[in-house]
C-alpha cells in the first residue's frame, strides 16, 4: 500500500478531515448544517388568528419594500401561508397595508 493511501484510511477511521461530530462546520458556531426546523407560530399558538385587521401582526410577513415573505423563510405552515397572503391582500385594498414602499 502507499504511504497516501494508508493515511487517508487512517483520517477516514478516526473522523478527521472534513465535518464530523467532532468540531467540523456543523457545530454551534454555524456552518452548513441542517437549520433547526421553523414552526408555525399559527399551529404552535392557537390563540393567534390571522385577522386582515390587524396590520400590526401582518407587517412581520411583510419585507420592507412590501412583498410577502415565503412560506420556507417565515416558517408558517401551507394553510396559514395562504390565508396570511389573502389577509394581506384585504388589507392592501382597504388600505391598512401598502401596496409597495415608495423609495
Amino acid at each position: 500500500m502507499s504511504m497516501e493511501r494508508t493515511d487517508r484510511m487512517e483520517r477516514d477511521r478516526d473522523g478527521g478531515g472534513r465535518g464530523g461530530r467532532d468540531g467540523g462546520m456543523d457545530d454551534e458556531r454555524g456552518g452548513r448544517g441542517a437549520p433547526r426546523r421553523k414552526v408555525c407560530r399559527f399551529c404552535a399558538d392557537k390563540a393567534a388568528v390571522v385577522d386582515y385587521k390587524d396590520p400590526g401582526s401582518l407587517k412581520l410577513f411583510l419585507t420592507e419594500r412590501g412583498k410577502v415573505i415565503p412560506r420556507r423563510i417565515s416558517g408558517n405552515c401551507a394553510a396559514h401561508q395562504r390565508r396570511v397572503t389573502e389577509a394581506i391582500r384585504r388589507a392592501r385594498s382597504v388600505a391598512l397595508l401598502p401596496f409597495t414602499v415608495a423609495g
